[in-house]
């Protein structure tokens, strides 16, 4: 009871040295609930997409196995296996309880006002089972409904159903007509239900004997057995793979290893990395806030020493006094962590909006709950001995008959724990010159980034893609009969350039085969890139013929197997030849429906190259063939505009559904705005983040600085009057002012420099196109910390000057 009293008592004194020190209280609370609410930020992101991403049933325990083709280091291989395949790795492995497949569909709706899309998925009937979640809405899908001869049924995602639904109950049974075939809805699927990012789930029956089992390739994911690992996933998996590969060599690589990863690290890849660099940065804000606060501390400690003193000569122990300090650090960290959670709170939301799509796992939801709360808890316990601890262990050292004598004059006050409130500087401006300099390569990696030599021209080109509706344009002639229209309306309209059809989006890829050229002989496969195009796609994207001719209208309407190839293939597979009417075999469309068979392209032409692998791999050989020559493969379209290009999609979906309205438009946008989303918008949020840690911890610096600067020069007012009435020159007073703080600064810097030289390489995976020791970032960053710390130091050291000495010699 006497402990909660006099913990009681120290509060309430806290409080009213709070209250009489406004100043003080405001600028150490916020600085707390900066490093606090930027580390709970990061925290919950972490929680959220790394721990608990999932709603699923032990989704710690959800993993799947890629099949990796040896020979291709730059590619892993979906892990996509045929019905026949999936069957016998349910059969034959020894380490999982359970397995679920699921497979991309196009889901084909057609209401009173034209055709949608949907994004659907086909999923094993087990699935719902398997991931232990039950609907909202209706009753589970379960394995009775994939039986053969089983009436067909689907599922809804809950944003589908609110969107498109208004979240009707009365939906639940009724029959809705996708893809041409009534289905009944029997589940709507809680919000955090999006197995694949997808709103409709379709059971597939499980026949080996149904020949549309034979092209759907189902993506395995697998639930471990309690107690199984990772590389005993691997190891068992080596086996079946083996032997499956035996069973059908079409669909292995000929050389292949074999890696399985959890769900988690599939789905946030390389974003981890990020996040812990963003854990990292913001710890070290954190650190910043601490010694920022801690040293306001200790500068009040040392203006109270007298009060200290006193009450010590009354009877107070080091370890009353100590206490009472640690309550008053306590009461501030508090504080902070209440201001911080604020912070906190509205960051994520922040983050949210900010956040790249597809980043994070579709299930996750970024939140301030439970586990975040209880982790700013924790650190405000931390900052409390970070903060007091060693304020308050120095407060009380010391002789107490000389704290008693110095009441005021100042000369010997500063330097009592000057050494150690010089450390706390030289601290924070070391950890400040490592975030600035984590910062500034982040922004010189977006800078290379977005001036990378695409080779195309992406301004002002509209992309929407096609799914066609099933059995309707199947053959290739079919096809070609529909883009043909199509493309003469589209390119009728006012304000259109040009316009293409198209089997990618430039420059994220497209298919690619193993080519034979007559005469050239090769050991391994000479992978290469085709796109499906219409004689305006070069027009369209801006390409430019090097050598002999693009394709025409003639070509694509006779299908004619002609091809126009880039610098690189040229380069790659004839040396210095002339590739001018040599042949070129794409051995793909062997194994292709609607395809040609053993057919040889003669080459007509050679462009410019193009990136066509994302902007930070490497160019790939890449042709361009007539998209007549195939029936195969999902096809879109891209439009050149002379005005902003998203105006344009109302008309050009116009014309295509006068074509055809049950064909609906789907990934419809810019592709400037696709070129940000996939390229730029995850450099940028890392860039924002980062940079806005890097600007408040400098501004912490800059005001740690200052205070440090304008105490020392407030407690050294009587030796500045002393040499003032002796005739020292205003300039010697502010040179012995500025040339203090700028030595722990130039020592900060320099212990930052090395520091950063030394973690940079930690986290050279977060930087592309500059070097990890770029010199320019480091000098930058040097430079703008210089200038910051010259202007904190120099509103004290002009205050010094303008000290009268008579005031100052009577100074208490």
């Amino acid at each position: 009871m006497d402990r909660l009293n006099w913990f009681a008592q120290d509060v309430r004194y806290a409080l009213r040295g709070f209250r009489r020190d406004r100043g003080f209280t405001l600028l150490a609370i916020v600085a707390l609930a900066l490093g606090i609410g930027a580390v709970t930020v990061i925290f919950s992101v972490i929680e959220n997409v790394l721990i608990e991403p999932f709603p699923y049933r032990s989704p710690e325990r959800l993993s799947l196995v890629y099949v990796h083709d040896s020979t291709r280091p730059e590619y892993y291989n979906n892990p996509s296996y045929k019905l026949p395949e999936f069957l016998d790795i349910q059969a034959q492995n020894h380490v999982f309880e359970d397995v679920m497949g699921n497979s991309g569909l196009d889901i084909l709706y057609t209401d009173r006002e034209g055709t949608l899309q949907f994004e659907g998925t086909w999923v094993t009937p087990n699935t719902f089972e398997f991931l232990g979640m039950h609907p909202l809405l209706g009753r589970m899908i379960t394995r009775a409904d994939g039986a053969p001869g089983a009436a067909p049924v689907f599922a809804m995602s809950h944003r589908l159903w609110k969107k498109q639904f208004n979240g009707d109950p009365n939906l639940i049974g009724k029959i809705l007509v996708l893809n041409g075939q009534p289905r009944t809805l029997v589940s709507v699927m809680p919000p955090r239900f999006l197995l694949g990012n997808a709103d409709i789930w379709v059971p597939n029956n499980m026949s080996r004997s149904d020949p549309d089992n034979q092209r759907i390739e189902f993506w395995l994911l697998a639930r471990t057995k309690p107690g199984v690992t990772l590389q005993q996933v691997t190891s068992d998996f080596e086996v079946i793979s083996r032997n499956l590969a035996k069973t059908y060599p079409n669909d292995f690589p000929r050389q292949f290893t074999v890696l399985s990863k959890t769900l988690t690290d599939d789905v946030v890849g390389q974003f981890r990395g990020t996040l812990y660099t963003l854990l990292a940065a913001v710890g070290m804000l954190l650190l910043i806030a601490c010694s920022n606060v801690a040293n306001l501390l200790l500068a009040r400690a040392t203006a109270r020493e007298r009060e200290i003193a006193i009450r010590s000569s009354m009877g107070a122990t080091r370890g009353r006094i100590i206490r009472q300090l640690l309550v008053e650090s306590l009461m501030l960290a508090v504080g902070g962590c209440l201001l911080g959670c604020l912070f906190a709170y509205l960051g994520l939301k922040g983050v949210t909006a900010a956040m790249p799509d597809q980043t994070i796992p579709a299930e996750a939801v970024l939140r301030l709950n439970l586990p975040a709360l209880m982790f700013a808890i924790a650190v405000t316990g931390l900052t409390t001995i970070l903060c007091g601890l060693a304020p308050a262990i120095h407060a009380v050292r010391g002789d107490l008959h000389t704290r008693l004598k110095d009441t005021g004059k100042g000369v010997n006050a500063d330097f009592r724990h000057g050494k150690f409130r010089s450390g706390l500087v030289v601290w924070e401006v070391m950890l400040s010159i490592v975030l600035l300099v984590g910062a500034g390569l982040m922004m010189r990696s977006l800078f290379a980034l977005q001036h990378v030599a695409l080779g195309l021209n992406p301004v002002n080109i509209l992309v929407a893609r096609t799914p066609l509706p099933k059995g309707q344009y199947e053959t290739a002639e079919q096809k070609k009969l529909f883009f043909r229209q199509v493309l003469q309306r589209i390119s009728a309209l006012p304000g259109v350039i040009a316009v293409t059809e198209t089997s990618s989006l430039p420059p994220y890829g497209g298919p690619d085969s193993d080519v034979t050229i007559p005469g050239k002989t090769h050991s391994e496969p000479w992978n290469t890139m085709f796109q499906l195009s219409s004689e305006g796609y070069f027009k369209t994207m801006g390409r430019h013929v090097l050598q002999g001719r693009l394709l025409t209208e003639s070509d694509v309407d006779a299908a004619r197997p002609v091809a126009v190839v880039n610098e690189t293939l040229v380069k790659t597979y004839f040396g210095k030849e002339n590739p001018i009417g040599q042949k070129i075999k794409f051995n793909l469309f062997d194994e292709m429906p609607q395809s040609p068979k053993d057919q040889y392209f003669e080459i007509i032409g050679v462009v410019a190259d193009a990136k066509n692998r994302g902007l930070q791999q490497g160019i790939m050989p890449e042709a361009y063939i007539p998209y007549s020559v195939t029936g195969a493969m999902a096809r879109g379209v891209l439009v050149r505009t002379g005005v902003e290009p998203l105006s344009m999609l109302r008309q050009v979906r116009s014309e295509i559904w006068a074509v055809d309205r049950n064909v609906a438009l789907t990934f419809t946008g810019s592709l400037e705005g696709y070129l940000q989303q996939f390229s730029y918008a995850g450099p940028k949020f890392g860039l924002i983040l980062l940079g806005v840690f890097a600007t408040v911890g400098l501004l912490l610096v800059a005001i740690g600085v200052f205070s440090v600067m304008a105490y020392s020069v407030s407690l050294q007012t009587h030796e500045i009057g002393v040499r003032m009435a002796l005739g020292a020159p205003i300039g010697n007073v502010l040179k012995m002012v500025l040339s203090k703080g700028l030595r722990l600064i130039g020592l900060g810097m320099l212990l930052g420099g090395l520091a950063s030289l030394t973690l940079t390489r930690f986290v050279a995976s977060q930087f592309w196109g500059v070097s990890p020791r770029d010199p320019l970032t480091f000098l930058s960053v040097l430079l703008v910390l210089a200038a910051v710390g010259t202007v904190a130091c120099l509103v004290p050291a002009r205050r010094a000057t303008r000290v009268d000495p008579l005031l100052a010699l009577r100074y208490e």
